[in-house]
């Protein structure tokens, strides 16, 4: 059974830093692009990073310089390093094999975890 579990999302402080992790089973996610997405209420899903198979790593113009995503084999899980943070980052955080930044189209062989909440505000 493939399961994708996030954790470390919470309230924090404009201008304050979290780590997401991304643990994952019954699959081995470098064999994998891995993509974290974030979704408001109200807003459409969207890709906030993006990490392939051979370590190649992507951000929208949005987060880049203020995330960082990377990935430790032995432990198999990715992290989305998130510093900087602003209100409009505050979403449901959530990981998956699949990377997009435009529409986000959900197949069925795509894995998602269930979702982490950030919350930025003073």
């Amino acid at each position: 059974q493939v399961q994708l579990v996030e954790s470390g999302g919470d309230l924090v402080q404009p201008g304050g830093s979290l780590r997401l992790s991304c643990a994952a089973s019954g699959l081995t996610l470098d064999y994998y692009n891995i993509g974290w997405f974030r979704q408001a209420p109200g807003k459409e899903r969207e890709g906030v990073s993006c990490i392939s198979p051979d370590g190649k790593t992507s951000y929208p113009h949005s987060v880049r310089g203020r995330f960082t995503i990377s990935r430790d084999n032995a432990k198999n899980t990715v992290y989305l390093q998130m510093n900087s943070l602003k209100p409009e980052d505050t979403a449901v955080y959530y990981c998956a094999t699949l990377c997009s930044f435009g529409t986000v189209v959900v197949s069925a062989g795509d894995y998602w975890g269930q979702g982490t909440q950030v919350t930025v505000s003073s």
